[in-house]
């Protein structure tokens, strides 16, 4: 019987850890282990797992990127979303994505599995307490637009989120300040805001940082 490879993603060692033991115990080859959304990515394109089990809470890059850039660069693996967050809003993001599955991460290790299986038949599987509320979302007639922020762009909005100043943030990601402010301003652009203060609200109102 064919052994399905599978890579895993968290930015917490021990959930990293257990869910690389969990799959060994039921016949899944983990052939790697990612921290960070960059390095789900590297890994993805240099291994091509069959399956991709990730949170969407990880530095460098949210989940919603992550799916984005493994439709881009045509990685077919299953991707099961296994994340704290219960919110019906971040799941349908996630499945109009590319993720094959949505469950938490407090579900049974037998919930898991079941996700994968079906996700490996070339069906969805999605938490049973939020199938009502985003089957109601996902069958709207027009999809909400998504704001389209860059990786860098959402990297600057993050250590803004943590209240960092303009220095601060060029100093963490390599820029001089007056880049940092530029993207800034791009982004109140786009999202139709006005001040800082507006950019915040309007980022954790709408999950534009998995936090």
């Amino acid at each position: 019987m064919r052994r399905y490879t599978v890579l895993v993603a968290d930015d917490h060692a021990i959930v990293k850890e257990g869910l690389v033991v969990l799959l060994k115990e039921y016949d899944f080859d983990v052939v790697g282990a990612a921290g960070d959304g960059h390095e789900l990515i590297a890994a993805a394109k240099r291994l091509r797992p069959d399956l991709i089990v990730t949170d969407l809470s990880m530095p460098g890059m949210s989940g919603i990127d992550v799916l984005a850039r493994l439709k881009a660069e045509h990685i077919d693996s299953k991707v099961i979303v296994l994340t704290m967050h219960n919110d019906a809003e971040m799941a349908t993001r996630a499945l109009r994505a590319g993720a094959s599955a949505f469950l938490l991460k407090h579900a049974a290790g037998q919930e898991l599995l079941n996700a994968i299986q079906q996700a490996l038949e070339g069906r969805t599987y999605l938490t049973p307490a939020l199938t009502k509320e985003v089957l109601e979302r996902m069958a709207t007639s027009s999809e909400p637009s998504e704001p389209q922020l860059t990786a860098r762009q959402r990297d600057v909005l993050r250590l803004i989120l943590e209240g960092l100043r303009m220095k601060e943030i060029g100093e963490a990601l390599q820029l001089s300040a007056r880049t940092v402010e530029t993207h800034k301003y791009q982004m109140m652009q786009i999202l139709g805001v006005d001040s800082t203060a507006e950019l915040v609200k309007y980022a954790i109102e709408h999950h534009l940082i998995d936090n």
